[in-house]
Order: structure tokens, then C-alpha cells, then sequence
């Protein structure tokens, strides 16, 4: 089953709504600075923006506020996504939803795309090139800045503006991964003129192998970063039907690292006599949550040879227990295997096509042989992490990669056996992270600590579900979880929505859309 399945749908009614002069319009989506200095009435920081609500109001209990900035202060615009937001809203009947539908599904466009180097036919550079920051924090993450795009992406062929949007995506994740491969989250470039957000922590950081702190902001090594590059590449390869904008020399040698510390980091931590073996990559820090280094001495706890590839650290950015992290190995596995389709499809990299699908088959078949486990209660389920030697974890965060988003990412069917069994004791307190409350109940994480659920974990669960009364829940839910603001916040304490983590966090905007896009097409008349 294919991840996002329901945008195909989507994305050919939009197609037949959009005419060909709303198309030819959208040549002229132009990107403006947030801040842009002419436009005296933009507010200077989103992130306030973004913690008072403001008029007009949604009819309704929660009175869902307006939250977009005006159009002279969106980072970027396109006539094609506002028809889609049109096209859209008129089958919304909920004032409520209608409202966070419009404030949420744009919300990358309006807010974060930092820089955006469109190319002409004068530059030298030859390329786009696009920075996206994640929301409150400046620095761009690979696995947000990809997933910042999947809302809009069954759209870039009918928008030539987005679709250079993308490619400059492409392109800088590319620049960023041929650079290093480690890295969780980096910096704009230089030639961007913007200033760099700074992580205190970086500069005393023990790390291996070693970066340059002009380029990267984090350097925690986590396997969903590099599958989210992969995503991004292959996602906008179906849409557009090609490559157009991608630099394929840069990009060619970000996706040979990516495939060679994949390969050696399945090795496991030691040699058949006992030495420790080439598969390095560590990271030490001193603070004072045991969650922000890495076990033995920054390599990780030890491990054996699975199939699986392993990570130091999961999406939430927070420390693994075992090192094979198996929702970030299934992302892998995935994506592994769309980009051999791809490269088979185009007809080049032929060496790299027939490693990119061994990988993803050794890391399937180590994830069905070695991670899936009898769990008493609830029979047959996927682990959260293993190491081979037997250790496991079981338990599900909020981040994605997830278990619960595991059909989501394309590993599983939604009625796959073991994935139901996992998704019961997921949604359940049998997963010590998942909490309930009068407000709301879902999946939380270590990384914001006890009684507080994500909304994107609940937006995950409707994603993920084919039940109309679940689905129903969780938009309820999400709609009273905004603590009267109309976006959504990375965790928020399941008694008392007013108590939240992030007012400013555009992955999760958009996957809150994707949910309302779903419940339109699968479930119409329901809101």
C-alpha cells in the first residue's frame, strides 16, 4: 500500500477543477520575505504571530481564529494552492474545521520557506535552491522540511512555481547530504544571506565523523533523515514525471553517501573476533538529559548483524535504546525500494538501482524476522527498537516515522496482522507513551515528557484509520487542541489544552491538513 494513497484521488479532482488559466497563473507564484522590510505592517516574528489568535472568528465553541499572515507577509505564494484551499473548503460544512483546513494546509508556504533561489537563465548557478525552516526554530530538518512538502506535493505538475519550489528542495537537501550525511538539521548557505539559527550545544559536541558548524546545526545521526531525502526525491519524481531543476550531479552523489552508510552501518558493532568493526558513527554530549547522547561512549549500545540499519538517534531527535529503530528501518526500507524503482525508470545509475533494492529487502527481512515479537495481551506485534541480541523495546512515539504510521509510510496494509496488533497496544496504555485526558488522548513522547499527546500522532491515527467514527474523534479532538490559536503545537497536556509545547510547527500543520484532505475524500459529508 502506498503512503498518501488518498492524495491520487485528490489530486485528479483537483486537476479537473483547476482550469488551464488558473494554471498559467500560477507561473507567477512568487516568494517574498517574511519580514520583508517594505511591507511595514508584517509582523516581525511568526512565532508571535502565531501565539495570539486573531479575528475573524469561526462560528463555534472552540471560535477557530484566522491565522494566515496577510499576503504581502506569506514567504511564499501560489494562485494554484488557493484554489486547492477553495476547492476544498466548499465540501467542509464544520466552520471549525473549514478554519483550520485554511490556516493549517498552506501553512509551509505562508510561513517557512526562509529562502528560495529560483534560477534563470542569468545565473550561473544553473539550479533552484529552497531553505525550510521547521516552524519556531531556524535551521531546516531534513524530515520536516520533506514532510513540509507533502501537502502540496500532488500539485507540482500542475504549478510551475511549485514545482521549482520542490526542485530547489531537492537540490538543497542534496547539497546539504553530499556535504555530510550525519547531520539531523543545517544551516542556510552562506550565499542565502540569512542569518543561521545557532545550537548552542553544537560547538561542544563529540562527534564521528567530525562537521563543519558553518553548515550544520545538529549533528545527531538519525536513519529517517537520510529515507526522508530519498522520499522527497522519488515523490517529486512521480509528480512531475522527471527530474527537471535537480541538479543530478549533486544529487547522484548525495544518494551514493546515503547508500554507502546504509550498507555499512547494517555491520554489526563487532568482528567475528570480537574487534570493533568499521561501522562508526558516534555522538557524545554533556547534558543532563540522559536522552540527548548516545550509549557507549557515542557509538551506541551494541548490536548484531539483522539486516536492519542502525541509528543513534530517533525522529522525536532523542536517543535510541536499541539501536535499530524499526520504524526509521521500515521508512528505509521504502524508500529504498521507490528509489531503485525510479532509477530503473530513468535508466541511469544502474549499479546504485541494484544496491538501493538489496538494502531495502535486507532491512524488510530483518525487520519480519527479527523484529516482530509475541507480546501477551495483544499477540504478534512490531517492536519499537531491537539490537539482535534479543533486546527489545516496546512501546510507540509520536514522531513519524511511528509504528501507527507504518501503512502511512507505505511498509504495511492497514489490515496487515501484525501491524493491527501493534496499533491496538499503541493506542492503548499497554504503550507506556500513550496517554488520555478530558481534553484529548493519543501517542506522546520522552522528548516532551508524561501527559502531553501530539496532535500529530492523533492526526496519524485518523491518517491511518479506515473507521469514519475514529476518524470523526480525532478531528474533534484536534479542533479542541489548539487552546483557541487554529494551529497546531507539537504536545499538549491531555487535561488542560492551554498548556502546550511549540505554537509554531509547520510539519505538523501539515499533516493535520493531510488529515482533513482524507476525511473529504473518504469520508464525504462527514464534516
Amino acid at each position: 500500500m502506498k503512503a498518501h494513497i488518498s492524495y491520487q484521488s485528490l489530486a485528479s479532482a483537483a486537476a479537473a477543477l483547476l482550469t488551464a488559466a488558473a494554471a498559467a497563473v500560477a507561473e507567477a507564484s512568487t516568494m517574498v520575505a517574511f519580514t520583508a522590510k517594505s511591507v511595514s505592517s508584517c509582523p516581525a516574528s511568526y512565532t508571535q504571530w502565531a501565539a495570539t489568535p486573531h479575528a475573524p472568528f469561526a462560528t463555534g465553541s472552540h471560535r477557530i481564529p484566522s491565522m494566515r499572515p496577510a499576503p504581502e507577509c506569506r514567504t511564499f505564494s501560489s494562485s494554484t494552492i488557493e484554489q486547492v484551499i477553495r476547492n476544498i473548503t466548499e465540501k467542509i460544512q464544520s466552520p471549525e474545521i473549514r478554519q483550520l483546513f485554511i490556516n493549517t494546509m498552506p501553512n509551509t508556504l505562508d510561513t517557512a520557506i526562509a529562502w528560495h533561489h529560483r534560477a534563470d537563465t542569468n545565473d550561473s548557478v544553473g539550479y533552484p535552491y529552497t531553505f525550510v525552516i521547521t516552524g519556531d526554530i531556524n535551521a531546516q530538518w531534513t524530515r520536516d522540511s520533506t514532510n513540509q512538502m507533502m501537502p502540496i506535493m500532488p500539485y507540482v505538475a500542475l504549478d510551475p512555481g511549485l514545482r521549482t519550489l520542490v526542485a530547489g528542495l531537492v537540490n538543497m537537501q542534496a547539497e546539504q547530504i553530499a556535504d555530510y550525511a550525519f547531520a539531523n538539521a543545517y544551516k542556510p548557505p552562506t550565499r542565502s544571506g540569512l542569518v543561521p539559527g545557532e545550537n548552542s550545544w553544537a560547538p561542544r559536541d563529540r562527534v564521528v565523523p567530525g562537521f563543519n558548524l558553518t553548515t550544520v546545526f545538529e549533528a545527531k545521526f538519525e536513519i529517517d533523515s537520510l529515507a526522508a531525502f530519498l522520499k522527497l526525491s522519488t515523490a517529486y519524481w512521480r509528480q512531475t514525471k522527471g527530474m527537471g531543476q535537480v541538479d543530478m550531479r549533486l544529487w547522484s552523489v548525495a544518494v551514493r553517501r546515503v547508500l554507502g552508510v546504509v550498507a555499512r552501518l547494517q555491520k554489526p558493532t563487532f568482528g567475528k573476533g570480537g574487534e570493533l568493526t568499521d561501522a562508526v558513527v558516534e555522538f557524545s554530549r554533556a547534558a543532563s538529559s540522559p536522552t540527548e547522547s548516545s550509549f557507549g561512549n557515542g557509538r551506541g549500545n551494541p548490536v548484531r548483524a539483522t539486516g536492519m540499519v542502525r541509528s543513534l538517534f530517533r525522529p522525536s531527535d532523542d536517543s535510541v535504546i536499541f539501536p535499530f529503530f524499526v520504524p526509521g528501518n521500515a521508512m528505509l526500507a521504502v524508500e529504498l525500494a521507490n528509489l531503485a524503482e525510479m532509477l530503473s525508470a530513468l535508466g541511469s545509475m544502474a549499479e546504485e538501482c541494484d544496491v538501493a533494492q538489496r538494502l531495502a529487502n535486507e532491512i524488510r527481512r530483518g525487520i519480519m524476522d527479527h523484529a516482530t515479537v509475541e507480546h501477551p495481551q495483544y499477540g504478534r506485534v512490531f517492536a519499537f527498537e531491537i539490537d539482535g541480541y534479543g533486546g527489545r523495546l516496546v512501546m510507540d512515539d509520536a514522531n513519524v516515522p511511528s509504528l501507527l504510521s507504518l501503512p502511512y509510510l507505505g511498509f504495511v496494509s492497514r489490515n496487515n496482522s501484525v501491524y493491527v496488533n501493534t496499533r491496538r497496544l499503541v493506542l492503548s496504555t499497554e504503550n507506556p507513551w500513550y496517554f488520555e485526558g478530558d481534553a484529548l488522548s493519543g501517542v506522546g513522547s520522552p522528548h516532551t515528557g508524561f501527559r502531553r499527546a501530539w496532535p500529530m500522532a492523533v492526526a496519524v491515527a485518523g491518517l491511518t484509520s479506515d473507521s469514519r467514527v475514529e476518524v470523526a474523534a480525532a478531528l474533534d479532538m484536534l479542533v479542541a487542541s489548539t487552546a483557541g490559536l487554529g494551529l497546531m503545537h507539537e504536545s499538549v497536556d491531555v487535561a488542560d489544552p492551554t498548556k502546550y509545547s511549540r505554537p509554531w510547527f509547520a510539519w505538523c500543520n501539515g499533516v493535520v491538513s493531510e488529515l482533513i484532505m482524507y476525511a473529504v475524500d473518504r469520508f464525504p459529508g462527514l464534516i
